[in-house]
């Protein structure tokens, strides 16, 4: 092993590093404290890396673009909590490397601690026992081995092994990891990309799909289009076109068995997968079914179903992108020439009946997602691209998207971008309410501002494993409670734990507790509940919507 790391070699470790991250991510989402079936952060630093990865393959072999394509591209991909942070770390690590050509163990060391104080500056309040404590630590480590003067086989080896011990020692600084039997989560995904990265540079194969050539290469970044496309008489009646908007992780096997449904329904197949995108053209007799399939990757948009028979599938792909790039481009001009509004609003929520709710306030762009997919930089920026105003509102919903959100804000140039650190949809839903468009800016941010502050909010879920949080023993399957400051109720059944929820919320202050339904309540099971609230707390007014969020059974607030 070599005592520096060329640009080729850089390239190497980060796909490597990116690779091992993402064969373990269904294990870093399992140490999640709360035990809800929405473990996220190995699958939000995966989307992040998967982003960066594209740009890194694409780059030119020299250390300078590569170390922008890692910084940018994570950037612009970051998802959730983890993924910010991670991004951050990585642009501050770019920061160090991107004028040499080659970087040896001082240099490492140097970009090791530029990354922690930029990400460390871009979270508002640093907890420690997380993923900044594991990098920390690794920094510390790494100026200490650059010092001694080891060699970068030797450097990597302590450095590694000091930063797997920073993370066993997390639950000692988060008491809530402790009480879980988990070490931090995000602090995990790092370990997993350094391990991998460490073992790209010795020349071991960390599941590496693709050369270093600048072929995509990461789960859901390689093209490819289905087989058997003929020009021969079609029996199959239904021309059927839609984009999945994924959602789930989409690799080689999901790629695979995504075309053999199709072709078990039908023929003609085209399955194109770009980024986050999965183009698809299929004749069938059922087009219901193909949709039913794209939504269990994720959400779908361009939907098209035509009684016709084609010639070339290719004809009727590129004749789509026309009209597609035709469409853009007009929305483009017509922007041009509309003069901007004064404010605008964004809102991020999952569910029909949420997503109706904040169409009705006002919100000129929601972007689907929440716990179970939390949207990018890169999603937030297209919105506000999207939004025609002076100033726009973002209101996140989720404590995991507001900084994705904060990132897209500062990125943002000519637009002015205010985020509201709204948890959840009962916040959003109040702060818009709260708007008022004879005030001023700066007045409707105290305004809505403080009633965020007002709202007492919780969720109900089940549990997808045994632990314990708050002194509270859950068993798998159970139905638990979830409030502003952690576990409130475990239970059985779902009524009672979440009149239970709204017990804890509400006091001699509170005016009026919302209930808002998933999609697995029937109406009437939810109508029962808002009565039996009425009848516990009669000086109060009960309201009751129709959320449709998936996971969450009710969302519920009390203010």
């Amino acid at each position: 092993m070599n005592n520096t790391i060329d640009a080729l070699a850089l390239k190497k470790a980060f796909i490597a590093g990116a690779n091992n991250l993402n064969n373990n991510k269904d294990y870093i989402n399992e140490l999640n404290v709360f035990p809800v079936p929405d473990g996220d952060t190995g699958t939000n630093m995966t989307l992040t890396m998967q982003s960066a990865t594209r740009e890194v393959e694409a780059a030119p072999l020299n250390m300078t673009a590569i170390a922008k394509a890692m910084s940018t591209g994570s950037l612009r991909g970051a998802r959730g909590n983890s993924g910010v942070i991670l991004s951050q770390l990585l642009r501050g690590f770019s920061k160090k490397i991107q004028d040499k050509e080659e970087i040896g163990v001082k240099d490492i060391a140097d970009a090791f601690q530029k990354a922690v104080e930029t990400a460390y500056k871009a979270v508002m309040k640093p907890k420690e026992g997380t993923i900044l404590t594991v990098a920390k630590g690794i920094a510390t480590k790494a100026r200490e081995c650059a010092d001694a003067d080891m060699s970068l086989e030797n450097f990597c080896t302590d450095v590694i092994a000091h930063g797997d011990e920073v993370l066993k020692s997390t639950p000692d600084l988060l008491p809530v990891l402790k009480e879980a039997g988990v070490v931090d989560s995000g602090g995990q995904g790092l370990m997993e990309f350094l391990k991998g990265a460490f073992d790209g540079l010795t020349g071991k194969t960390v599941a590496v799909v693709s050369d270093v050539s600048g072929n995509q290469s990461l789960s859901g970044a390689n093209a490819s289009v289905g087989t058997g496309i003929s020009t021969d008489d079609i029996k199959f009646g239904y021309c059927t076109e839609f984009i999945i908007n994924l959602e789930k992780p989409y690799g080689e096997k999901e790629e695979e068995e995504l075309k053999a449904f199709l072709e078990s329904i039908g023929d003609s197949i085209v399955c194109v997968s770009l980024d986050d995108i999965v183009k698809i053209h299929v004749h069938t007799n059922h087009p219901g079914q193909a949709f039913e399939k794209g939504l269990t990757l994720g959400y779908l948009s361009n939907m098209k179903v035509d009684n016709m028979r084609i010639e070339h599938h290719e004809k009727v792909i590129k004749a789509a992108e026309r009209e597609e790039a035709a469409r853009q481009e007009a929305e483009k001009n017509k922007k041009k020439v509309e003069p901007k509004k004064e404010y605008g609003f964004i809102t991020v929520s999952m569910g029909d009946g949420l997503k109706e709710l904040f169409t009705e306030l006002g919100a000129d762009y929601i972007i689907e997602g929440g716990q179970t997919m939390n949207p990018s930089t890169e999603d937030m920026l297209n919105a506000i691209e999207k939004v025609n105003a002076e100033n726009i509102f973002i209101f996140p919903n989720n404590k995991n998207i507001i900084l994705a959100a904060n990132q897209a804000a500062s990125l943002s140039k000519d637009k002015n971008v205010i985020v509201m650190a709204t948890a959840n949809s009962p916040q959003g839903i109040s702060a818009m309410i709260a708007f008022d468009s004879t005030m001023s800016l700066e007045d409707n941010k105290e305004n809505m501002q403080d009633t965020i502050s007002n709202i007492k909010s919780g969720q109900v879920t089940y549990a997808v494993r045994d632990t314990s949080i708050d002194g509270k023993t859950i068993k798998e399957g159970d139905i638990i409670g979830i409030g502003d400051k952690g576990l409130v109720s475990v239970g059985q059944d779902i009524a009672d734990v979440t009149f239970s929820l709204i017990e804890s919320s509400v006091d001699e202050d509170s005016e009026i507790i919302s209930i808002y339904y998933g999609q697995e309540i029937a109406e009437d099971d939810a109508n029962k509940l808002a009565d039996r609230v009425a009848d516990a707390f009669p000086d109060t007014d009960v309201q009751i919507y129709y959320g449709g969020q998936p996971i969450y059974y009710y969302i519920v607030s009390a203010e």
